[in-house]
């Protein structure tokens, strides 16, 4: 499967809107994971495989291209790093963390509370 790229047709788009070339390279298997190990700063090929349990090397390498070849990281002297593309990326995924963790406190808070019109437990 081709490196999903703006302006050329890609999963879910025949138009390639840059959202969906975008939303397609990063909805890969363990793309946004690898850039989340990134975000600290340059990790080798093995710390990344042992922070991503499960991960294999075939994946992991294949990613690697993929978001190197899109501009979001670049091999380094001490392994991969974000560009100022993936620091962007990086900056503009924390207000989405933020919201998902919300999220997960409202949901840990709904599945405590009894669903309306359904008696109390005794």
């Amino acid at each position: 499967m081709p490196t999903p790229r703006p302006g050329k047709p890609v999963r879910g788009s025949t138009t390639g809107r840059p959202l969906m070339a975008a939303m397609d390279l990063f909805g890969r298997r363990w793309a946004l994971r690898i850039l989340w190990e990134l975000r600290g700063g340059p990790l080798g090929a093995r710390a990344l495989l042992a922070r991503c349990d499960g991960l294999s090397s075939s994946v992991l390498y294949q990613r690697l291209r993929e978001l190197s070849s899109s501009g979001i990281i670049v091999p380094s002297a001490d392994g991969y790093e974000l560009t100022r593309l993936g620091t962007a990326l990086r900056d503009a995924l924390r207000p989405f963390d933020e919201w998902a963790s919300t999220w997960a406190r409202e949901q840990e808070r709904a599945d405590q509370e009894p669903a309306p019109g359904r008696p109390l437990p005794d």
